[in-house]
């Protein structure tokens, strides 16, 4: 690349001065042509070779700038294929994204059936917070499409996923259900022991939650669902949390806690449902 800027920065020059040089022998030349032999033939001796080296250097540029222009001619033509495959890629993510969002529709309207009384709006993850303190993620929808402080967001299929706690006219923060800050109601097992699904630091770092503060004389087992009790009215009823995973006890002995594998899988997220209003149960 050196060379051949080079090249076109100087090539004219150099071409120059070889032709210089070629006139100044072919003057010369012909200007001692009328004097003795032995002078004329020694100069034709001299200027021949000049004339030959000067011709092969001409003809070298000339094969030099010929390749120069094919060169660029090629790497203009690279940039163009580049900018085609650039724009073929785009095409076929915006084809998976519509698939995906068609997808989404399609089980979307099966918890619909189920659930009349909720109202959706789909949105888009943009970013996820990359604390180790919190787990959390931001959406494309905002105030501008009835999103409020509070609202509880889901999949498609139900899952709990989290709950709006920031939001702007066009963006909001979802905190998830295993984020340390996050307590939900929660109904368990067969009997629909109330406790509260709480994110715990430890726990979070493995993508999974806690269920506590049981009721006094509760029994809960590995494999129990885990639903939203909705009490308190922020978050619907019957709503999928996650299965308990694993059972613990406090220090002491004295109380028991379960482990909570979420039903979203939060590493896969990239669309999300926000349920911005429903029918509250007392």
């Amino acid at each position: 690349m050196k060379a051949n800027h080079y090249i076109k920065k100087h090539g004219i020059k150099i071409a120059a001065a070889v032709l210089i040089v070629v006139i100044i022998t072919l003057v010369a030349s012909s200007l001692l042509g009328g004097r003795a032999g032995i002078l004329s033939n020694s100069i034709g001796a001299l200027t021949q070779p000049v004339e030959g080296a000067a011709s092969a250097v001409v003809g070298w540029f000339e094969d030099l700038y010929g390749y120069i222009y094919k060169y660029d001619m090629l790497v203009e033509e690279n940039n163009e294929l580049k900018a085609t495959i650039a724009n073929l890629q785009e095409t076929a993510r915006d084809y998976d994204s519509a698939i995906e969002e068609n997808a989404m529709l399609h089980e979307l309207l099966g918890l619909q059936e189920k659930r009349r009384d909720f109202v959706f709006e789909t949105a888009k993850i943009v970013s996820w917070d990359a604390s180790n303190y919190t787990s959390a993620f931001t959406i494309n929808k905002g105030s501008d499409q009835g999103l409020n402080v509070g609202d509880c967001v889901v999949t498609e299929y139900g899952a709990l996923v989290g709950q709006i706690i920031e939001i702007g006219d066009l963006w909001a923060t979802v905190r998830t259900i295993i984020d340390v800050n996050t307590d939900v109601g929660a109904l368990v097992g067969d009997n629909k022991y109330a406790g509260i699904v709480s994110g715990e630091y430890s726990a979070m770092q493995n993508g999974q939650a806690r269920v506590a503060y049981l009721v006094s004389g509760a029994s809960i087992f590995e494999q129990d669902e885990v639903l939203t009790s909705g009490k308190g009215g922020l978050f619907p009823s019957g709503l999928i949390i996650g299965t308990v995973t694993t059972i613990m006890t406090e220090a002491g002995g004295q109380s028991t806690y379960g482990i909570v594998e979420p039903a979203c899988n939060l590493g896969t997220l990239s669309q999300v449902v926000i349920i911005k209003d429903f029918e509250i149960i007392e």
